[in-house]
């Protein structure tokens, strides 16, 4: 076979194409061995390579490419043969820290992955057995593989009773007797350095207390800063896309960003895809679309000085999974460049297809700097049954799985904690419970319960208080939210050494909230 490709001592099952300084890669084999995020639009025009803090941009059969918006010169173009793309050695070499052996212009290529282990060795006299020989198992009855001439080189990855796996530099493998090598030095492929991301150290030391802004027609008042004591981040809901060109529409207001800035806090404006599922999947699937609303939020952030971006993307087809964490990872390159923080808000796991199930949350926590996990909605505005809004244990299973399953870090998860709950009202009709809602914030449930004579009960299962009262002949019915379930949520984040809170919204809070939320940091 011409040009196979070998990783390891084993076939990889795919082929080099071109030499030296012309040799590519072809673009499954990257993402099968040495990077999964390695991507091609769908139109097989463009490659993007993405790793925390580069972000390489080829178009097909150009010698100029594009490495974090500056031009980059390749020694060799993205070509396409047979309906794949091969990718050039040398951005694959220099970003992965992979190393490329060749062993002729015609013969095998070895690909040695950065951050492993080989050891040198060569053949010695076979004694009697003859010339030293590689078989296809650790024992003497095995097939030969190949016959080896005294001092034919070899990379040795692995030993067994005796055994080594051996490989020569023409790519043939096998199983060799030890006494039939001489073993040379080991040698080992350093991986590129790991630098810790600004964020990372800017929050080690402390727990984010984010409260979110829900910004509509009307911009909130810059004095509703003061409320939010204790509260270190805002995160106002200013950028959303407003078609599937990537163009944003923005409501954000220098007077808000100014006023947090002076009380201390940080500014993280949230972007959000508007839920319109046909824009996201026309943004995303194009590069450039891609680009123009990371630029276009970036320039934003610039001119209202903002210290981060909140990502929150909804209603988004699963067949999109794959695109929009390509999308994150070019957002989070560009927007840590611009020295910005990135989060991203997720759903707890369930099998809801445009809510849920097209969030890859363990890519996107090995993307972003911070993932919110919105642990609200048990129970939502249309629910067929009444109940919490986010009972401490399903929360605390939404955590767990997000944690185990995902591998999400601790550091790097943020609990969202409701402010708001539900009034549930439930009538008989034709011998059937009818049940609807309506969200109301924390001193409305309050004032509501006081009006109506209700008597609260404090449900150690929920871990919630609950209280119902009947209105004109209907049962309603509220499951708190108070300093009691605040309290529980708080020490929940706690417990599992989580990176903060995030509460939705602001405009739902009682005074009484912010006194509690505090607790995140001691205060």
């Amino acid at each position: 076979m011409e040009k196979p490709i070998f990783i390891e001592g084993k076939w990889s099952g795919y082929q080099a194409v071109g030499a030296g300084e012309s040799l590519k890669l072809p673009l499954p084999l990257i993402q099968e061995q040495i990077d999964a995020y390695a991507y091609a639009d769908p139109d097989g025009e463009t490659a993007i390579l993405t790793t925390a803090n580069e972000l390489l941009v080829m178009a097909k059969d150009g010698k100029a490419a594009e490495s974090n918006g500056a031009s980059y010169k390749l020694a060799s173009p993205l070509q396409e043969y047979e309906g794949t793309l091969y990718l050039p050695v040398e951005p694959l070499e220099r970003m992965y820290g992979i190393r490329i052996a060749e062993q002729s212009p015609e013969g095998s290529v070895t690909v040695l992955k950065a951050g492993r282990t080989f050891r040198t060795a060569a053949a010695v006299d076979g004694g009697l057995f003859g010339s030293p020989k590689l078989r296809s198992k650790a024992t003497i009855k095995a097939p030969i593989t190949s016959d080896l001439k005294k001092g034919a080189p070899l990379r040795v990855w692995s030993g067994q009773d005796g055994w080594l796996y051996a490989q020569t530099d023409e790519g043939r493998a096998g199983y060799i007797r030890q006494g039939d090598v001489k073993l040379g030095q080991e040698e080992h492929i350093p991986a590129p350095e790991a630098v810790p991301t600004a964020a990372s150290q800017e929050w080690a030391d402390q727990k984010i207390n984010l409260a979110w802004e829900a910004v509509y027609e009307s911009r909130p008042s810059p004095d509703v800063i003061e409320e939010m004591q204790g509260v270190n981040v805002v995160s106002p809901t200013w950028f959303e896309l407003k078609d599937g060109k990537g163009n944003i529409r923005s409501k954000a207001d220098s007077a808000y960003a100014a006023r947090a800035h002076n009380r201390g806090k940080q500014v993280w404006g949230l972007f959000s895809n508007a839920f319109e599922a046909d824009w996201t999947r026309e943004m995303l699937s194009d590069y450039d679309s891609r680009s123009q609303a990371i630029r276009q939020v970036l320039k934003e952030a610039k001119t209202f000085d903002l210290d981060g971006i909140n990502l929150d993307f909804e209603n988004v087809y699963t067949e999109d999974k794959a695109p929009y964490v390509e999308f994150v990872r070019e957002l989070t390159v560009a927007a840590r460049e611009a020295g910005l923080t990135v989060s991203v808000d997720v759903t707890p796991k369930s099998n809801t297809e445009m809510w849920s199930a097209f969030l890859d949350r363990r890519a996107l926590g090995e993307t972003v700097d911070f993932m919110m996990l919105m642990a609200y909605d048990e129970h939502w505005a249309s629910s067929p049954e009444a109940g919490s809004v986010a009972s401490l244990p399903w929360v605390e299973a939404s955590v767990k799985r997000i944690l185990e399953e995902d591998k999400v870090p601790a550091s790097k998860l943020v609990l969202g904690i409701p402010l708001y709950t539900r009034v549930w009202t439930e009538t008989e009709e034709n011998g059937e419970t009818k049940v609807s809602s309506s969200a109301v914030g924390m001193e409305t449930s309050q004032r509501l319960i006081q009006e109506n004579k209700a008597k609260k009960e404090l449900l150690e299962d929920v871990g919630q208080h609950y209280a119902e009262y009947e209105e004109d002949g209907e049962l309603k019915r509220i499951w708190l939210e108070d300093a009691e379930s605040l309290k529980r949520r708080i020490a929940l984040a706690r417990n599992y050494k989580l990176a903060g809170a995030a509460s939705w919204t602001r405009s739902f809070a009682s005074k009484e909230a912010w006194e509690v939320l505090r607790a995140l940091n001691g205060k």
